[in-house]
C-alpha cells in the first residue's frame, strides 16, 4: 500500500492595502484544492480597492498538479495579476525554477526562483525596507 501526503495551507497577512501571502502545497495539488484557496484569495484581496500582494510559496514538497489545477492555477494567476508585486517560489526541483520563469510571462509583478527560504524572504523584504530608508 502506497502512502500519498497531499496537502495545502495558505496564511494571509494583511497590513492596509499591503498583503503578504504564504503557500506551503505537499503532494500533487487538485482542482478541488483550487476550490478552497481561490475563494479565499479573492475574498481577502476583494475588500481593498487596489491590494498589493507579495507571495512565498514553498514547493520544497511539491509534485506538481493535476491537469485542471494547472489551469486554475492559471486563471487565479490572470484575475490578480497585476496586485502581485513579488512571487517568490522557494523549492528544490529543477522544474520549479522553469515554472517560475513561464509564470512572469502571466503576472504583472516580479517572480523569482529560490533554493534557500531565506534568501527568499530577504528578496520579498528588500524593496519594502529600502523604501522606508
Amino acid at each position: 500500500m502506497v502512502n500519498l501526503t497531499h496537502g495545502l495551507s495558505i496564511g494571509i497577512e494583511r497590513s492596509g492595502c499591503e498583503f503578504f501571502l504564504t503557500l506551503k502545497a505537499i503532494g500533487t495539488l487538485t482542482h478541488k484544492d483550487y476550490e478552497v484557496i481561490t475563494p479565499m484569495i479573492d475574498s481577502a484581496l476583494g475588500e481593498v480597492k487596489h491590494p498589493i500582494v507579495n507571495v512565498l510559496i514553498d514547493g520544497t514538497e511539491l509534485d506538481g498538479w493535476e491537469l485542471r489545477a494547472a489551469w486554475d492555477d492559471l486563471k487565479l494567476g490572470l484575475k490578480h495579476n497585476k496586485e502581485f508585486k513579488k512571487i517568490a517560489i522557494y523549492g528544490n526541483k529543477d522544474w520549479q525554477s522553469t515554472i517560475a520563469k513561464l509564470g512572469s510571462w502571466f503576472v504583472s509583478g516580479e517572480i523569482q526562483y529560490f533554493e534557500n527560504a531565506t534568501a527568499a524572504l530577504e528578496w520579498l523584504k528588500s524593496n519594502d525596507e529600502e523604501a522606508d530608508a
